[in-house]
């Protein structure tokens, strides 16, 4: 019985450690898959020549220039809401990096683990701006597109049926339907979390027409997940959040890490591989740091490019600024 026992034990350790190595399996294919949406402006898109960009897609470069030392190294696999936690625990994807809530019944119920925030967002309405529409509670009895199998769709209900207000959903299987069926007319209103309303309202012919109203009800903390089966892989990719934001708060950019790398401060040091090895207990080179900030910028730069100010979507740093600055942004400390 104890040999039994002993063999069982034994089999179970190893069947473990073989779903435990994502890190091995990156590294023997060249490349991290990782999986986004299916065309999100400034979170993960593609442009004509099938080139992605966006703050979910840095945060997959970001992994790769720490992993394989080349921030392009990375596969995107476009997924709906529906099938991205299937493409996650099947194996089919590294990361899901698209858009997606962190919630209670997700962490604990799928065999997925979120790594971090990446942005706080809250889910509001977008409306035609001749509608005299001003805040949610005008939408009594209106027609609402929703993008379904999400949060959103959830949130909808339940806000409404707090509020005791009637409404008619009109739910659609991805974003761009959603959008379509209000350019369309079919609803009086389209809801999401605002980063997705501002990346769609871009995709209207006229963008100035139509307004975002200032109202939030719910709050949707999005972020990377991994599976539950790999806690080295989770501890990386976590980290490697974690360095895009403890990067900006150090004053380390992709313009001066190279000269940061003389700082005397024992934190930048850290940071950038220089007197500490932090890659070792990851199973990361030394300087996997310094690769992700040389390769894809510090959090600032990763926001200002491909939602805010040097954006097409000019969204603001809002909750998202650095706890230091009036937002809630903030990474452990890198010790």
């Amino acid at each position: 019985m104890k040999v039994k026992s002993f063999v069982v034990i034994l089999v179970c350790t190893l069947l473990s450690y073989a779903q435990a190595s994502t890190l091995s399996d990156v590294r023997k294919k060249g490349f991290i898959a990782c999986g986004v949406s299916t065309g999100i402006p400034g979170f993960s898109n593609p442009d004509r020549q099938g080139n992605w960009s966006g703050l979910d897609v840095d945060v997959c470069r970001a992994v790769a220039a720490a992993v394989l030392g080349n921030s392009e190294k990375v596969r995107y696999i476009p997924l709906t809401p529906k099938d991205r936690f299937n493409a996650l625990q099947s194996g089919e994807i590294d990361i899901l990096s698209r858009i997606t809530t962190w919630t209670h019944s997700r962490d604990t119920t799928l065999d997925i683990i979120f790594t971090g925030v990446s942005f706080y967002d809250g889910q509001g309405f977008m409306v035609r701006k001749d509608s005299g529409i001003l805040s949610p509670n005008d939408l009594d009895g209106a027609a609402i597109c929703v993008q379904q199998g999400t949060t959103t769709e959830q949130n909808l209900a339940d806000y409404f049926r707090e509020h005791e207000l009637r409404y008619q959903p009109v739910t659609f299987a991805s974003s761009d339907r959603a959008i379509n069926g209000f350019k369309a007319g079919r609803c009086n209103a389209v809801t999401s979390d605002l980063s997705q309303l501002y990346a769609q309202r871009t995709k209207l012919e006229s963008p100035k027409d139509a307004v975002i109203l200032p109202s939030v009800i719910s709050k949707e903390p999005l972020g990377p997940a991994v599976r539950q089966d790999d806690m080295q892989w989770y501890n990386i990719v976590k980290w490697c959040l974690f360095a895009l934001v403890n990067a900006e708060e150090l004053g380390v950019s992709s313009q001066n890490v190279d000269e940061m790398r003389k700082s005397n401060k024992p934190v930048v040091q850290r940071l950038l591989g220089v007197n500490a090895d932090t890659g070792r207990a990851m199973g990361l080179p030394s300087d996997w740091g310094y690769e992700i900030i040389k390769q894809v910028g510090n959090y600032q730069e990763v926001f200002d490019r491909n939602v805010g100010k040097d954006s097409e979507l000019q969204i603001e740093r809002g909750l998202n600024s650095l706890w230091n600055n009036g937002g809630i942004m903030f990474a452990p400390p890198l010790i």
